[in-house]
């Protein structure tokens, strides 16, 4: 189905290093007593490229007081380097009050194309740049769940039923409903449920193949809704496999507790995925990453890192120091940035040093990429607290921070989410 154009506001944000504080609401436990006092070295960065073929995606929500209310508002700002300088343009769209993600995705009949996913008026959007810039060009699934939210919260592109072709797995508020979206034959698309549960929040997705045989698997994150009290939130990871026809089967049973972050990927580099649970904290607890193989039972799994935060919404693997080993970065709320590095035994507990104690954020959105082809990933992260994007490299072992861009809007930011992105598709 297709949709017209949207009329979409497009701005060229000046970047500066001024500083603002932004306010989040919370959800749960409170910060650590004793945070890591750990800084970032103050070295200058090596020399980064003048032109890099690809740049960042940063989806948000823009918050505006309105009688005495915080009124969010999506926004789509793509991060670009060329002639030596980092520049900023944005966008949003009327239709949606926020974009959980922005991602590349290669669409049959369409090819690489930016997709967003937009709550409020739940829908997954294609993007093309015009004259005029970046607009909304195509409809590939809009939906009302029948709760009280209609929202796109995630979704991951892959070759789920082995036909060469990219489709969407995709997760939603509040009906806890699964889908996948998928190109149909003589064009447009098709939506299919795999899960639905009344009251329940789906916060994230992720692909992978724990076992090994060449067929992706949908992991997702279906919880209780959202708690502000500190009461539990139960919630569990489950997993379809749409090439095989199987549906529901829980993986991980989180108890009383729940996540809404989790990473599945070969980071230990035995040559088969390992699924990673970002476990948030119980009241006054830790926040643990707990790790499951192909097989694990659901109550049972190995704790690799344990961290005194709330919780930690984004991880992500790459290789930092060039060394051909992978390793994890945890981007937690309030204890900042955490570099994470498998031992002998990746089952075990894994060594953890602190990146950065400045970049806090609410979702706190993370990244590894790299971005300028050097064979080694830079850090970009999201540092809500100050409305900055970072960008950290290794130096000499240690993490070296440039600040690439800072919101120029005088209110609250919250980023949702950073992809990489082919700069032919940005500008």
């Amino acid at each position: 189905m297709f949709s017209r154009p949207l009329a979409v506001p497009l701005r060229a944000a000046v970047l500066s290093c001024s500083f603002a504080l932004v306010g989040c609401p919370s959800e749960e436990a409170s910060a650590p007593a004793e945070p890591p006092r750990e800084k970032v070295e103050p070295a200058a960065p090596p020399s980064t490229p003048a032109d890099l073929p690809r740049g960042l995606l940063l989806a948000l929500s823009t918050f505006r007081s309105e009688g005495g209310k915080q009124i969010p508002q999506s926004e789509l700002v793509v991060v670009t380097r060329t002639g030596g300088a980092w520049s900023a343009v944005s966008a949003t769209d009327p239709e949606s009050n926020v974009f959980h993600k922005a991602m590349v995705v290669d669409l049959p009949g369409a090819g690489p194309s930016l997709v967003t996913l937009g709550g409020t008026n739940a829908a997954i959007k294609r993007w093309e740049k015009s004259a005029a810039g970046l607009a909304p060009v195509e409809t590939l699934w809009r939906a009302k769940f029948g709760g009280k939210f209609d929202r796109m919260r995630d979704a991951e592109a892959g070759d789920l039923f082995g036909d060469a072709r990219q489709a969407l797995a995709v997760a939603t508020h509040d009906q806890g409903v699964i889908a996948v979206v998928r190109a149909r034959d003589g064009g447009g698309w098709d939506a299919t449920e795999l899960d639905r549960k009344p009251d329940t929040f789906v916060h994230e997705i992720e692909l992978g193949d724990l076992d090994g045989d060449g067929t992706l698997e949908i992991y997702a994150t279906p919880s209780a809704p959202n708690k502000l009290d500190g009461t539990p939130q139960p919630g569990e990871v489950v997993r379809f496999i749409p090439a095989k026809g199987e549906g529901r089967t829980v993986v991980a049973d989180l108890g009383l507790r729940h996540a809404k972050e989790i990473l599945a990927g070969d980071v230990d580099g035995d040559g088969r995925d390992e699924l990673y649970v970002s476990v948030e904290a119980a009241e006054g607890g830790n926040l643990e990453v707990k790790r499951y193989d192909a097989g694990t039972d659901p109550r049972a799994s190995a704790v690799v890192v344990t961290l005194a935060d709330p919780m930690c919404r984004f991880l992500t693997a790459g290789d930092v120091d060039g060394d051909g080993k992978q390793e994890l970065v945890l981007a937690a709320k309030d204890t900042g940035l955490w570099l994470a590095r498998p031992g002998a035994d990746p089952k075990a507990a894994w060594t953890t040093e602190s990146i950065d104690t400045q970049s806090k954020g609410f979702e706190h959105a993370a990244l590894l990429a790299d971005l300028d082809g050097d064979g080694i990933d830079e850090l970009y992260a999201a540092n809500d607290s100050a409305k900055q994007l970072n960008r950290y490299v290794w130096v000499a072992g240690k993490a070296v921070r440039e600040t690439i861009y800072t919101n120029p809007s005088p209110n609250s930011v919250l980023t949702w989410n950073l992809m990489p992105a082919p700069v032919e598709l940005l500008r």
